[in-house]
């Protein structure tokens, strides 16, 4: 048989030593058939797989033909011996048809056991909540979910409001999470209200940054070849947006497995339904003694939670009929069934008994269309409604303006009014928690609060004056303003999903609070200051589009009094932001981010114009106007200089350095750029307003800097640990921004193979979150690389195509680059008056937009060109070769410089002046003092090799 990966496994109170061929229950040998042995060897390493009779015949039986009745006998010994069935062990499943699948929780050592810590690296989004310390009565569910989602990849948990779908969910999530190798994540879509977030849910919290607005196409090509399992939990109010993100899933990521919960099917292809039937009850044609009433895991539920709740039950046979008759009349639903039993403590079981059967006969008469066990458990939260007092009430309506968890300050701000004391709410809420009636869990050392969602809309089901629902809505959206300004500084270091979680539970809060704002009855005004503040948040979490929504809403929801104010100011600059990334550099971008600088400028506040400029700045990197992006930089320093906020200075020296690069003058650009590495903040950045971090743009065009400077190796180093920094920050556009520039200079030191490998990387991490302009430079990149290998005609398509895309973008940053790249292609074929054509158009756009640090390459294969298409062209080459080295001279340019010197010998030796050609070529090579092994370098040196 084929052993398993790893030596030894645990499982229950067994250890299954499959090397020394010995199973151990508690250090005990039990006796076990070699062929038993087989079988539970080779199920157990492969847990929470199928495998089919055949394959498990074949496996413990190599060499002979067995009937699978010799399967059977030994199965049944094996389940015999491990006692599987008995007091709830479950061990081995049975899948009618399909096979047998080992769904016990597995432990390992020998070769698997570092898979888990593995995983932990791979996924540090991995977020699935802490099981229960105990689960009634859902044993065998957890097992036979575990064993059909390993089948079947797609399963849906369907069953009523308070059935308990989330809590098996997570319970088989932790069933597997060895199988997935610690990859499971868990999405709680129950605070959403817009099915169009969905998806955008599903990417923040597996920490996908997206630049689109297709998050749904960018989640798929991340998870194409993931090995994976998705929870997608409470998907019933958003189901249409649910069902396609996981049929599209299905479909597209073969490895991927999907776990839902729904109070109906999703309905879309591959989906297999598992209807999560109510917790057994006693029959009433049973006798309800004591011992059998406790049998049940319905009672035996309702028990734990009186006691826990504080009722002294000495559950006698009397006593034990009405449990049974409580948990009938409940239907077994587990929610039902605890907020019934957490009334035992304060009323007594006859009278709970008594209270629950005058309710519930009140809801039932007249909804037999009704499913049994809506009617079941809306009539038990009715019931529960009516156990709390006016206050309580009161409270528990006011709480259901929160969408998804709040902290106790929130609710406290909230509710509060001169009428309600704090004192007052600590104890409903209190009361409240005891209840059931609002769920409570840690986080961290605070707790925090959420009405189910069941609690929730039949709270919100009551009418309330409208003056108290104006004046609850305020007060929310007021406190969801607070809690914006408040921690705000946090958002743009927020990485891991545990982090994200509370934000997003907050951000679920203003979201709610932004369409009451905008919405027929509501405040405008707040609105307007909840969206600007909103904004960064928006920015951050890489939500560009509801940036954009907001931010163009409250815009046009300003009026005179807030025009040209703070808020329109940080509004326009969100905007504009949100719309160069999603759509862009057009012209809505711009006149939004420079009305937002104008505003800024009008109210001489010097943060404020910092923080505009820095976009403004890059808007016109990025549209390819860099004299202009040049002025923007050299204003930002002049007002950072000014300054005593490190976040500003840092960005100043950035933005200065890239501008100052791409303009040509080196040691300025190096001045300012190390001093951007130098004196950044750790932990702290920039995206929160500029997208991206500041000291990896710095320290990515530092690299390209030191290579001008004729530094190759100390270039490829930065490039290296700019790529490493921008890794630790676990920011995808920062880190994208981080590949294409050391692809630069990887091409430029001409080391192929890594070039090759660092665009690769840089696809795996920009298609996931939708960053096309990188996509395109990419495949720009790789058209270059097929070009310098010899396969010019495809290396000339794939930069055409690459061109194309970033022009329409427009996204000229590396075109300049990358037009050198296709000249050379066209040269390489023959197409030299297509070259030249191409290589004039670039030079005019160069002395017309400001990228002059390519000039002095420009002119060079100008050289080239005019060498190779015409046949008197040598006077007119050396003349560009020399225009060349004056150029990189004056610059200190260096690299440009010897690659001019060495064009320039080749046509000197041509002409049979050797001396001459040493003499320019020589002391030029004799400068560097590493890189000796890039191709300058090398062609330097063997060239004046063949001179000696």
């Amino acid at each position: 048989m084929t052993g398993p990966a790893s030596d030894t496994i645990s499982f229950g109170p067994f250890t299954l030593a499959v090397r020394e061929r010995l199973l151990l229950r508690q250090g005990t040998t039990v006796d076990l058939g070699g062929r038993a042995f087989d079988i539970l060897a080779t199920l157990a390493a492969r847990s929470n797989e199928v495998i089919s009779k055949r394959d498990l015949l074949a496996n413990v039986w190599p060499d002979v033909t067995v009937e699978e009745g010799s399967l059977r006998f030994h199965m049944a010994n094996l389940r015999k011996a491990l006692g599987d069935g008995k007091d709830g062990a479950r061990y081995i499943a049975t899948l009618k048809g399909r096979g047998y699948c080992f769904v016990a929780p597995v432990s390992r050592s020998g070769g698997r056991n570092d898979a888990r810590s593995e995983a932990a690296a791979s996924y540090p989004q991995a977020n699935l909540p802490s099981r229960l310390a105990r689960m009634v009565g859902r044993t065998d569910d957890t097992a036979a979910l575990s064993a059909e989602l390993a089948a079947a990849r797609f399963v849906t948990i369907v069953g009523t409001g308070g059935v308990g779908k989330t809590t098996v969910a997570v319970a088989a999530g932790h069933h597997v999470v060895d199988a997935f190798a610690g990859a499971v994540h868990f999405v709680d879509l129950g605070a959403l209200n817009d099915p169009n977030l969905v998806a955008p849910t599903v990417a923040s919290m597996l920490g996908l940054s997206l630049q689109s607005d297709d998050a749904t196409s960018a989640l798929i090509t991340y998870l194409a070849d993931k090995r994976i399992l998705l929870i997608l939990d409470t998907c019933e109010h958003v189901i249409d947006a649910a069902a396609d993100l996981a049929a599209r899933i299905f479909a597209t990521a073969p490895q991927a497995h999907i776990l839902a919960t729904s109070r109906e099917a999703l309905q879309v292809e591959g989906e297999h339904v598992y209807k999560l039937a109510p917790l057994a009850y006693p029959p009433d044609d049973l006798e309800p003694t004591a011992a059998v009433a406790q049998a049940f895991p319905a009672t035996e539920l309702f028990l734990e939670r009186a006691a826990a709740s504080g009722a002294r039950l000495d559950l006698d046979d009397s006593e034990a009929g009405v449990v049974a008759h409580i948990c009938r009349k409940l239907d077994g639903v587990p929610l039902a069934i605890e907020l019934a039993a957490g009334r035992v403590a304060s009323y007594g079981l006859q009278t709970t008994a008594t209270l629950l059967d005058e309710r519930l006969a009140l809801m039932w008469p007249g909804q037999r269309t009704a499913p049994p066990r809506q009617k079941t458990l809306q009539a038990t939260l009715d019931w529960s409604f009516g156990l709390l007092s006016e206050f309580e009430r009161l409270v528990l309506r006011r709480l259901a303006v929160f969408v998804g968890h709040f902290s106790i300050e929130a609710a406290l701000a909230v509710i509060t009014s001169p009428s309600i004391d704090e004192a007052l709410i600590f104890s409903a809420i209190d009361s409240l928690v005891a209840k059931s009636m609002v769920a409570a869990r840690p986080a961290g050392a605070t707790m925090r609060y959420r009405l189910l969602d069941t609690t929730r809309a039949y709270a919100l089901q009551f009418e309330v004056q409208d003056a108290e629902l104006t004046e609850l809505a305020a007060r929310h959206a007021t406190y969801c303003l607070r809690w914006l300004e408040d921690t705000g500084n946090e958002w743009p270091t927020l990485s891991s999903a545990s982090q994200r979680s509370l934000h997003l539970a907050g951000l679920a809060n203003v979201r709610g609070a932004l369409d009451w704002c905008f919405g027929s009855n509501g405040d405008a005004r707040l609105g307007i200051r909840l969206a600007a503040a909103a904004a960064p948040l928006f920015l951050s979490m890489s939500l560009l589009t509801e940036c954009h929504r907001w931010s163009s809403r409250a815009i046009f929801a300003l009026d005179d009094s807030m025009r040209r104010g703070r808020e329109e100011m940080h509004l326009q600059a969100a905007l504009g932001v949100s719309l160069m990334f999603t759509h862009g550099g057009r012209d809505a971008a711009r006149v939004a981010l420079n009305r937002s600088f104008s505003i800024a400028e009008q109210r001489s506040d010097a943060l404020d114009q910092i923080q505009v400029l820095g976009p403004l700045q890059m808007f016109h990197l990025r549209t390819g106007d860099f004299r202009t992006a040049l002025r923007y930089a050299e204003r930002c320093t002049v007002i950072a200089d000014a300054l005593e906020d490190s976040v500003s200075t840092t960005l100043a020296h950035s933005l200065m350095g890239i501008s100052l690069h791409l303009n040509g003058e080196l040691g300025r650009a190096q001045t300012s750029l190390a001093a951007a590495l130098r004196y950044g903040p750790r932990g702290q950045t920039t995206t929160n307003y500029l997208g991206f971090d500041g000291r990896i743009l710095a320290g990515a065009i530092l690299a390209r800097t030191l290579w001008l400077q004729g530094h190759p190796d100390r270039a490829v180093e930065r490039a290296q640990l700019t790529i490493k920094d921008a890794e630790i920050l676990n920011h995808p556009l920062t880190l994208s921004i981080a590949l294409v520039w050391a692809v630069s200079v990887f091409l430029w030191v001409g080391d192929l193979d890594r070039a090759d490998e660092h665009i690769d990387r840089l696809f795996l991490r920009a298609e996931p979150h939708s960053l096309g302009p990188y996509l395109a430079l990419g495949r720009g990149f790789k058209g270059e690389l097929a070009i310098r290998r010899g396969d010019a005609e495809k290396g000339i398509e794939s930069l055409q195509r690459s061109l194309a895309e970033l022009h329409a973008a427009p996204y000229e940053l590396l075109t300049t680059p990358l037009n050198v790249a296709l000249v050379q292609g066209l040269a390489a074929t023959g197409r030299l008056a297509e070259a030249l054509a191409l290589l004039d158009d670039t030079i005019l756009s160069v002395e017309a937009n400001g990228d002059l640090c390519y000039m002095p390459e420009l002119l060079r294969v100008k050289g080239c060109l005019v060498l190779a298409s015409v046949q008197s062209g040598a006077d007119e080459a050396e003349t560009y070769f020399r225009r060349s080295l004056e150029m990189s001279q004056d610059w200190g340019a260096w690299g440009w410089e010897l690659r001019a010197a060495i064009d320039l010998a080749t046509l000197l030796i041509d002409r049979r002046q050797h001396e001459t050609a040493r003499a320019h070529l020589q002391p030029r090579f004799e400068r560097f003092v590493e890189g000796l092994d890039t191709a300058d370098l090398k062609s330097a040196a063997r060239l004046l090799a063949t001179q000696s």
